[in-house]
C-alpha cells in the first residue's frame, strides 16, 4: 500500500494548475496556489464521477487509486480485469474510481484522462458515457505505461508523455494542452479529493470501499472475489 500524504502537501503543488507545459511561460506552481488556492473559487460540480457497471447491481465499490502509485498498477494489470469481466459486466458490481493525489503527475493524468468528458446537469448524456468510456481507457494506458511515463527527466517531458497517452485515445493536441491548462478543474479535482478520502477514511492507496466497508491494499482476484461474494 502507499500511504496518503498531507492534503496541504498536495495542495502546495496540486492546486496551482499551472503546468510545466513546452511554451506556458509559468512553472511554479506552488507559488501559484499559495496566491490563488485561498480566494479560489471551487466549482466541485467540473469532477464528475467516473463510474462502470449497472447503477442498481447489488455491490457498490469506491476505489481510491493513484496513477503513480505502483500497488494501484499491479491491482488494475493483475486483478481489475478479471473483476471487470466476472462482477462488473455482469451487473453484479458498479464501480466508482475516485482519484488519489500524491503529487502534481497523478492530478495531470486525472486531468488528461478527464479531457472531454461534459460535465453538469445539462450534460448529453451520450457524450457523458463516451468521455467515461475514454476515461478508463486512458487510465487503463496510464497504469501499463506507468513505469516509463512518469520517467521523464522533467515536468515537462511528464506532461508531455502523458499529452501522447491522450492522444493515443483519440484526444486532438489542442484538447489535451487545454485540459492541462484548466486550474478550474485542477482545483475542484483535489478539492474533491480531499473531501472524499476523508469522509471514507481513506489512508492509503489502493483502498476500496465496497457495500461501505473499507478493505485498504492490492488483493488478488481470489480476495478480492470473497470480499464482493461476502457483500452480496
Amino acid at each position: 500500500m502507499t500511504k496518503l500524504v498531507s492534503f496541504a502537501a498536495v495542495l502546495a503543488v496540486a492546486a496551482a494548475a499551472v503546468l510545466p507545459w513546452p511554451g506556458s511561460g509559468s512553472t511554479d506552481l506552488a507559488a501559484f496556489g499559495a496566491a490563488q488556492a485561498q480566494d479560489a473559487q471551487v466549482d466541485t460540480s467540473l469532477v464528475h464521477e467516473m463510474a462502470l457497471g449497472a447503477e442498481d447491481a447489488p455491490v457498490t465499490i469506491y476505489e481510491y487509486a493513484s496513477a503513480t502509485c505502483p500497488h494501484c498498477k499491479n491491482f488494475h494489470l493483475n486483478t481489475f480485469g478479471k473483476v471487470k469481466s466476472e462482477y462488473i459486466d455482469t451487473g453484479k458490481v458498479r464501480l466508482i474510481y475516485r482519484e488519489v493525489y500524491f503529487d502534481r503527475f497523478g492530478l495531470w493524468a486525472g486531468m488528461v484522462a478527464r479531457c472531454g468528458t461534459p460535465t453538469g446537469e445539462d450534460a448529453d448524456p451520450e457524450l457523458v458515457a463516451a468521455g467515461e468510456k475514454r476515461y478508463f481507457a486512458i487510465m487503463n494506458l496510464v497504469y501499463e505505461q506507468q513505469a516509463t511515463w512518469t520517467q521523464a527527466d522533467s515536468p515537462a517531458g511528464v506532461a508531455a508523455n502523458l499529452a501522447r497517452i491522450g492522444r493515443t485515445a483519440g484526444l486532438s493536441p489542442e484538447q489535451v494542452d487545454a485540459c492541462l491548462q484548466d486550474a478550474d478543474l485542477a482545483r475542484a479535482m483535489v478539492a474533491v479529493y480531499e473531501e472524499t478520502s476523508a469522509a471514507d477514511g481513506v489512508e492509503s492507496t489502493p483502498t476500496f470501499i465496497i457495500n461501505g466497508k473499507k478493505a485498504p491494499g492490492n488483493m488478488s482476484f481470489d480476495d478480492f472475489s470473497a470480499l464482493i461474494e461476502e457483500a452480496m
